[in-house]
């Protein structure tokens, strides 16, 4: 589904949205705000690079930064539902990656952490490879994917509302 049928029916089932980005730096939140109506379901985005950000922001818990670093399932879920419980939203989508230049070899360029969260639900996480295809590539198929994200968990709740 487009952006702009996105906020279409996002608008028309009462949904409300935030982000929480890192890697992205705002971009997904500036591709739903790109459209005409979109204050109706955009409540707010929140851009924390820092792992400071995503704990003072969001709620990231330090053990887990600690534990597993910025980049993986169990930060986006964090970040996800933090951006649910402190923006009072019906919907989240959160990432984490390394769009690059650089990496390592547990964590190369091109992964992305993503993370859905739904008012009352705990998150859902996934992880892409998009590999070592340039840092603008990188974070542009990050936002694509955020959005598909978005899109297929609009429908979910049309579906369980009748919406």
């Amino acid at each position: 589904m487009s952006t702009d049928e996105l906020i279409r029916r996002a608008t028309a089932a009462g949904i409300t949205i935030a982000t929480a980005e890192s890697c992205t730096g705002g971009m997904i939140a500036a591709a739903l705000t790109d459209i005409p109506g979109s204050s109706a379901v955009v409540d707010r985005g929140f851009v924390t690079y820092s792992n400071a950000a995503k704990m003072q922001m969001l709620g990231v818990r330090p053990e887990t930064l600690e534990a597993v670093g910025a980049v993986s399932e169990e930060v986006a879920a964090e970040m996800a539902e933090g951006a649910v419980r402190n923006a009072g939203v019906t919907l989240s989508v959160s990432v984490t990656g390394i769009a690059g230049p650089g990496g390592s070899e547990f964590k190369p360029e091109g992964r992305v952490c993503f993370g859905l969260a739904r008012a009352g639900r705990p998150a859902m996480t996934e992880t892409v490879e998009f590999g070592a295809i340039g840092r603008a590539k990188v974070r542009a198929a990050t936002r694509d994917h955020a959005l598909e994200l978005l899109a297929r968990a609009v429908s979910q709740i049309e579906r369980e509302t009748g919406s």
